[in-house]
Formats: structure tokens, sequence, C-alpha cells
């Protein structure tokens, strides 16, 4: 958009939607990184694999280009009149904007990972729980029993480079009363963070963080009613903290929930993409 647009209302409109910040983060971090660049010089920067442009048009509406000047590509054209407009249609649809923008890179991480992907049968709890799901080959096993799986990923950049993890469980629980479900997340995860992922010393276990109220939404994983909690985890009688993200699907047809939970520990560094990441794992799962 022009520089006179982006220093203005629609510029701060802008910032303002695209700004929101992502729940759960120890962090402020926003759900997207926003640049701008004049027309004039949408040449450099034709190439980015998420565009949206702002154009003069007398229809207020947005739509979308793929892979025109590169691949993978999207590109949203949102069209108004005059700065009004510019600022109405970010009002109105930039969430709409963002979620094109969001599940088409869930999508590219993805396609990645299902080329780079760890072998599922060769894990008792996703076989026994018959599921299948695309984790990257670079995660590497902590423990295998009792219909419980942990997988972990060491971060090899940055300053948390060595002690810093990205971290998928998968487990199922009974499915006792469905209005119940959502209510009970939180106390699921701490039964299992006792049960499965101790601390250093005896009386540390992992908890959800006491301090912070977990976020939790409506959301649909392969094809079946799920529920998106976003929070953050520490351990007991410990000072290790960082986010989680969890995923509780209702599987009616076997009378059970399967959980899919990602943890990052990554200590004074930004965990959105780590996030990120795990969420598109999470939403590759298949249930049979």
């Amino acid at each position: 958009m022009k520089a006179n647009a982006w220093l203005g209302k629609p510029g701060d409109e802008i910032r303002t939607v695209f700004g929101e910040h992502q729940v759960g983060l120890p962090q402020p971090e926003t759900l997207l990184s926003v640049a701008q660049v004049a027309p004039a010089g949408f040449d450099f920067m034709r190439n980015g694999k998420a565009i949206l442009i702002m154009q003069k048009g007398e229809k207020e509406d947005i739509s979308i280009v793929r892979n025109k000047y590169a691949a993978p590509q999207i590109i949203v054209i949102a069209t108004a009149k005059d700065d009004n407009g510019y600022i109405n249609i970010i009002r109105n649809r930039g969430k709409e904007i963002m979620k094109i923008f969001k599940d088409e890179d869930i999508k590219f991480t993805q396609n990645i990972f299902k080329k780079e992907r760890l072998d599922h049968t060769k894990f008792k709890t996703l076989q026994d729980l018959n599921i299948s799901v695309d984790i990257p080959k670079r995660y590497q096993l902590v423990k295998d029993s009792i219909g419980f799986l942990w997988l972990r990923q060491r971060l090899k950049s940055g300053i948390a480079r060595g002690d810093g993890t990205n971290n998928v469980l998968i487990y199922s629980v009974p499915l006792e009363d469905e209005n119940t479900v959502q209510d009970n997340i939180t106390a699921v995860r701490d039964t299992i963070g006792k049960t499965h992922i101790p601390g250093s010393k005896e009386g540390m276990y992992m908890i959800t963080e006491e301090a912070y109220t977990p976020f939790t939404y409506d959301a649909e994983i392969d094809g079946k009613k799920a529920f998106e909690t976003r929070g953050k985890w520490e351990v007991k009688n410990d000072f290790m903290a960082g986010p989680f993200l969890n995923y509780t699907v209702i599987d009616k047809n076997n009378n059970r929930l399967i959980i899919f939970e990602g943890f990052t520990y990554a200590p004074s560094v930004n965990k959105r993409d780590f996030v990120f990441e795990l969420e598109a794992i999470a939403k590759s799962m298949k249930i049979n």
C-alpha cells in the first residue's frame, strides 16, 4: 500500500488487527509479522509467500491469487474506494484475511513434514490408538508406553540452543460425558503431567501454570469435534515453564478422547514459530 495510507488511519487499522497477540505465549508476540512496501517497490518483494495488496476500486471486496510470482504463494487483494473503505474492509474482514494466510502456511508446513516424516507404524501408542500423524524425523523418542507417546526435538539455534526443546505428546482417555470435556481439559493434562512428565527432582512434574488461565476454542481435527487450548505450563516446585497447545478430540466412534499436546521449552527466545510448528503437526493427525 502507499506510504501515506500506511502512515495514516488505514495503516493504523492494519497494525491493530494484524498486531493481535497470540494467546498462551510468555512474551507478547503478534499473530502475524507485517511489513509495508510501496507499490513502486513491489517488484523487489513480489516473491513473498504471503502478500496483501490494498488497491483502489469501486467494489469493496477481497480476492485471492495463488502462485502468481512464486510457489507457494498466496496474494490477497483488498479493494476499496478510499481510505475509509480500506479501514472498513480491514476492520470487518481482517480476521478472515489472517485466517487465509495462516491456513495456507499450515498446508505449506505440512507438505514439508509429510516428505520428512517419522514412520508412525514404529510407535506402539499410535498403532494401539490407530492414529497416523506427520511428525518430522528430527523428533526423537522419549517415551512410548501405556498408551502414551512423547517425542522431543532439541532446538539447534538461538539462545535456547542446547536446553531448548519442542515436544509432542499423544495419548487417549475414555469419553465419559461430552458436555464436561472442555471443563476437564486442564485436570486431564495435569494428571498426565504428574504421571508421565517428571522434573529434575522428586516431587517435580509438569502442571498447567496456576497464575495463567488457558484459553479454549472450538476446533476440528480430521473432521471430528475438538477443543483447542493454549496456555502456559510450568514444573511444580521448579522454575521451568513455557507455552503449550492442546487438541482434545472427541472420537465418538471409539468412545474416547484423543489428545495431542505440544509444548515448548525455549528460554529467552520468541516461541510463536515453535508453537506454530506443533499446530501444523497436530492438524495432520488422522484418527481411524
